[in-house]
């Protein structure tokens, strides 16, 4: 992925968000030929000339100082989600050296040890969402074995081309919104991963929706939320989740589904916990 092409793109699409009212603007009369802000009203606001910004958003960005990429950001709304996305497109384009990915694609034993202990559903995926542990309850909930064969799987790829993700995800536009502004901050930390390019790759030319999404330049970093699935044992779930990065290994981050105690939903991970338990030698007989 080309960093200017990104940068551009990003500024451009935020840009186009915000209308003069929002940014504070004076609306005068007759038409205005694109949406949102004009170039020269940002670098008004920004206190940059109109030249200049307009070499900004042509990705022509490495020579900015702290203090003027501030000032964009401001004169954008962007949200911190946002500006680190743009602080990130800077630092790669001022990279001499792309610097070595750091999706791991591997969950040591004592994090697995962590997963196992937590009583709700929890996982661990890197930035690109590759899916790559689960606790038992975790796995019961995806409907996955048990054994943890199946644990490794891409979740972006599952959520836009498997015909099994409307049926588990009530929520679905949200988790497809998410996923592609998780998939587009990652990118932007590591345009080199090229993993990322090929997954970003495939779902663009096989999903009209994902290419849409991506063409949005939204961004979002894990942090909580909610999670409204279906799972054909136990029926409906209401979940909020937490997530942690994992400061031992950097790329990783743990999520963690928190339920409502006293909730259905409680109730039927009760009785999910049950049927993924493991059989006893004497329930075998």
């Amino acid at each position: 992925m080309d960093p200017r092409s990104e940068i551009s793109g990003f500024l451009t699409s935020r840009r186009a968000r915000l209308s003069p009212e929002d940014a504070g603007v004076p609306r005068y009369g007759g038409a205005r030929r694109v949406p949102g802000l004009r170039r020269e009203e940002v670098a008004h606001l920004a206190g940059v000339s109109a030249d200049y910004y307009a070499r900004l958003e042509r990705g022509r960005i490495s020579g900015a100082s702290r203090e003027v990429l501030e000032a964009v950001a401001r004169a954008l709304r962007l949200d911190e989600d946002e500006r680190r996305h743009l602080f990130d497109l800077v630092k790669v384009t001022r990279r001499r050296v792309p610097r070595k990915g750091s999706n791991r694609t591997t969950v040591r034993p004592g994090v697995q040890s962590v997963l196992d202990s937590i009583e709700t559903p929890a996982l661990v995926q890197n930035a690109r969402l590759d899916r790559l542990a689960f606790n038992r309850i975790g796995r019961a909930l995806h409907s996955l074995p048990a054994d943890g064969s199946r644990d490794h799987y891409n979740y972006a790829t599952w959520l836009f081309l498997d015909p099994a993700a409307p049926g588990f995800h009530r929520d679905l536009d949200v988790a497809k919104h998410d996923v592609v502004a998780l998939l587009r901050a990652a990118s932007a930390n590591d345009p080199h991963d090229r993993r990322l390019v090929e997954i970003v790759g495939t779902l663009t030319t096989q999903s009209e929706e994902f290419a849409s999404l991506w063409a949005s330049h939204d961004v979002l970093r894990h942090r909580s939320g909610a999670k409204l699935l279906t799972h054909p044992d136990v029926g409906d779930l209401e979940f909020g989740y937490e997530s942690f990065e994992l400061s031992a290994d950097p790329g990783l981050v743990m999520i963690v589904f928190t339920v409502e105690a006293g909730s259905r939903t409680a109730e039927a991970m009760r009785l999910l916990a049950g049927l993924a338990a493991p059989l006893h030698a004497e329930d075998r007989s």
